[in-house]
């Protein structure tokens, strides 16, 4: 009985649900990754990271065994193994529940049934599935914090022992030109491989946190400039640590008012995959319909400055900026240049959306999307439209001192501490002194808040009467 071990997005060798089963049930054992081609053609900050970390996982694998690299979509390469092993009739792998992952498994379970290969698929992403926590109705929820309630007094899994057998791998590269051609692509990341990727990256990453921002997390989460939070997002992402292992780690730490904090930010990702499961249009579409005929302005213009951290608007443009640079941003400032755009510029939340699957490392589509149709108040339990993020208030309080403003806009760095949320309101001595020359080396606000917040308010509201008027 020879099995396929189909590995996406569970880059690591320990505690992997499809892996232990497969080791487990199979006589022959095929580690297989599937490059599609769309993904090479996209070529983004997000994919060259999720490459990275695939280039690291095949080498650490192939440093004892042997992971089969396949080009192509996926029934064309699942036919091409079937036809140079036929006796092929096991395939296993941990499932995606929401988006284009389970788009893709469902067409895969087809050609699966269609040629009489059993399928063992496992819940691996996340702590508890998107069909498993309903309220009393069975309905899926719309509120998170009932669903925290209920998410919070289950039972959580356990990390899963894979028992590794060497004899059961199939060795052999079956398909040398695929891997010729992923290991071509590799020489053009501009991400390195050993740029903190892998299972031990990850593993040091949550034993640092633990250690040395867990128990004050509450309190820290919201400054950028402390660096609190636990930067897991990433490997979660990729599959490098397991969810299980992660919440075995914090609920062995000290209990705190930060752990119960962090507990929650854990549920946000099993909460955010259920809503993407129960309203799986909501990439292209607002899940409150009351919110489908917003006059969006779409300016271009403005978009690039808010792409490029060139708004005016200090805090805005070091988070752009931080983004640019590193390929991440801290969560309080996601929601931060995500209001800025959708309601002060009154920019489609969907332009943003895509902009942060290209840029982010830690890209995932129900979060990113969740967050997004948060901010923009179209989304399940989204912020209400009326209520608009401030940028200089939101500066003021989670960047009171400019400390992370001057970190990523060296061109503020002298201004001073009263100044620094606001540099268009020093006179012009003021920005001779400090070489900030507001028009010049840094914009003045390309939107005038307050006329912007009320702009807003008429276009959400215009929206839920016309939606009034056509859907009654």
């Amino acid at each position: 009985m020879t099995s396929i071990m189909w590995f996406r997005r569970d880059l690591r060798l320990e505690d992997n649900q499809a892996l232990a089963h497969a080791l487990n049930n199979s006589e022959k054992l095929i580690l297989l990754f599937q490059v599609n081609p769309k993904q090479f053609l996209e070529n983004s900050i997000n994919q060259q990271a999720f490459f990275a970390s695939v280039a690291h996982f095949r080498k650490k694998v192939n440093q004892k065994l042997h992971l089969q690299i396949l080009y192509g979509e996926p029934l064309d390469c699942f036919n091409r193994i079937k036809k140079e092993i036929p006796n092929w009739n096991h395939i296993y792998f941990n499932r995606d529940e929401c988006g284009f992952g389970f788009t893709r498994d469902e067409a895969a379970k087809i050609f699966f049934r269609q040629n009489e290969i059993a399928v063992h698929d496992f819940l691996d992403a996340h702590l508890h599935s998107a069909q498993e926590i309903k309220t009393l109705s069975n309905d899926f929820y719309k509120v998170f914090t009932p669903y925290y309630r209920n998410w919070l007094q289950r039972p959580k899994p356990q990390p899963i022992k894979v028992a590794m057998d060497q004899k059961k791998m199939v060795s052999a590269t079956l398909f040398p030109e695929d891997e010729k051609r992923f290991s071509d692509y590799l020489t053009t990341l501009k991400i390195s491989p050993s740029t903190s990727v892998g299972q031990q990256a990850a593993k040091e990453k949550l034993n640092q946190f633990i250690a040395k921002n867990l128990s004050d997390y509450t309190e820290n989460r919201d400054i950028p400039i402390k660096n609190a939070t636990s930067h897991l997002s990433r490997y979660l992402r990729t599959g490098e640590i397991s969810i299980r292992t992660v919440w075995q780690a914090v609920q062995e730490a000290e209990d705190s008012l930060g752990k119960e904090t962090f507990q929650k930010e854990l549920c946000w990702r099993d909460f955010y995959t259920m809503i993407y499961a129960a309203n799986p249009q909501q990439k292209e579409q607002p899940i409150q319909k009351n919110f489908s005929f917003i006059q969006w302005e779409n300016n271009e213009e403005q978009f690039r400055q808010w792409k490029d951290g060139l708004t005016g608007y200090p805090i805005v443009d070091a988070a752009m900026r931080q983004l640019k640079e590193t390929g991440w941003m801290h969560n309080r400032l996601r929601m931060i240049v995500a209001s800025f755009l959708t309601k002060d510029l009154l920019i489609d939340w969907r332009w943003g959306e895509q902009y942060f699957q290209q840029m982010l490392v830690d890209y995932d589509p129900a979060s990113n999307i969740g967050g997004w149709q948060w901010a923009a108040s179209t989304g399940t339990d989204a912020v209400p439209y009326f209520r608009i993020f401030n940028p200089t208030t939101q500066s003021k309080k989670f960047d009171p001192s400019g400390d992370f403003i001057r970190h990523y806009v060296p061109e503020l760095a002298n201004v001073p501490d009263d100044l620094i949320h606001q540099p268009e309101k020093m006179s012009a001595p003021q920005q001779r002194m400090t070489n900030t020359l507001i028009g010049k080396n840094y914009p003045a606000p390309i939107v005038n808040h307050q006329l912007a917040r009320k702009r807003a308010i008429a276009a959400y509201e215009m929206s839920k009467d016309w939606a009034k008027s056509n859907y009654e």
